[in-house]
């Protein structure tokens, strides 16, 4: 092989490995993101449950609005 060729390679090489880092970190950051919807997602259906469980608290069922 001559050197171009290794150069090239190389010069591939290097940017495929920042490629994958900047993938690693986006995967990385998306994991957290979810992980914290998740915990979101849980105090939203406690806090719904509670409500639920409070019957004053709850809207309960309304008679339909009337017609014109």
């Amino acid at each position: 092989m001559d050197d171009a060729r290794i150069e090239a390679l190389e010069s591939k090489v290097a940017y495929q490995e920042q490629a994958i880092d900047q993938l690693g970190e986006a995967l990385a950051e998306h994991y957290r993101q979810i992980e914290t919807l998740k915990r979101e997602v849980a105090n939203l259906r406690a806090q719904l449950r509670d409500v639920e469980a409070h019957p004053a608290l709850s809207a309960g069922r309304e008679p339909p609005p009337p017609h014109y």
